[in-house]
């Protein structure tokens, strides 16, 4: 059974989705996150993947009045991302309520200081956020691409002790052409060991059945939910106990 992960994207407070990470192609779906996520929770859904776009512009975590909301009006198992850069940026999202966070730019950019986090909270609360175009890395909420290859950062980073890698597919993000399966699957194939969490490009529940068939243990749906091409109630028989 695959894990089905809806997202929250924040900027000014606000549920949106970008286009291919592009700040300029911003659609506001909701005021209200809480309200979202309550949403969500009212389906079944367990878990919930949390970005502070905001966060990751400005370098350091904005929107964590919003994750301490969602955190203390549902139970929805919060993970959080996005401008976590510093031992203090962690405390506060953990502060807040973040049961895991996810951490991408910090993890190319100051792997010491990443690796030390999956030392001090361990594997199971630090998740590895490989956001790849074209086969390469993207940092800074994908503004910018680094050398490093997909396969090689994954490898880095699961010597080190990481468990859970959210893979989003910048080129698919937000356009709903379908997910990129090949690429979740050869990274099955590489690192069998880890949980592969698939992002961008869901569009329907035919794309998220064809995940599961091809053995991806998650995925993370966003722009479908809101656009109404999957509905919250389709979601109950893949709601994992």
């Amino acid at each position: 059974m695959i894990d089905i992960i809806p997202a929250i994207d924040l900027i000014d407070g606000k549920c949106v989705r970008l286009t291919q990470g592009d700040y300029a192609q911003k659609k506001v779906y909701n005021q209200n996150p809480i309200e979202v996520a309550k949403c969500f929770e009212a389906a079944g859904i367990r878990r919930l993947h949390l970005v502070d776009l905001d966060g990751a512009r400005a370098q350091h975590i904005v929107n964590h009045k919003v994750l301490y909301g969602i955190a203390t009006q549902t139970t929805l198992v919060v993970d959080f991302g996005g401008g976590l850069k510093s031992d203090a940026d962690l405390r506060i999202a953990f502060e807040n309520g973040a049961s895991m966070i996810t951490g991408g730019s910090i993890a190319v950019k100051d792997s010491e200081t990443f690796a030390q986090w999956i030392t001090d909270y361990g594997p199971e609360r630090i998740i590895l956020g490989a956001d790849v175009k074209k086969g390469m890395i993207a940092v800074n909420g994908w503004a910018e691409t680094s050398s490093l290859e997909l396969a090689a950062f994954i490898a880095g980073y699961h010597a080190k002790g990481i468990t859970q890698v959210i893979c989003t597919d910048i080129g698919r993000d937000g356009m709903m052409q379908g997910p990129a399966i090949e690429l979740y699957r050869r990274l099955l194939e590489q690192f069998p060991e880890l949980v592969i969490v698939a992002s961008g490009g869901v569009s329907c529940m035919e794309d998220i059945v064809a995940l599961q068939k091809a053995g991806i243990p998650a995925v993370i749906v966003g722009k479908a939910l809101y656009e109404g091409k999957i509905k919250p109630e389709e979601l109950a028989d893949f709601i994992i106990g």
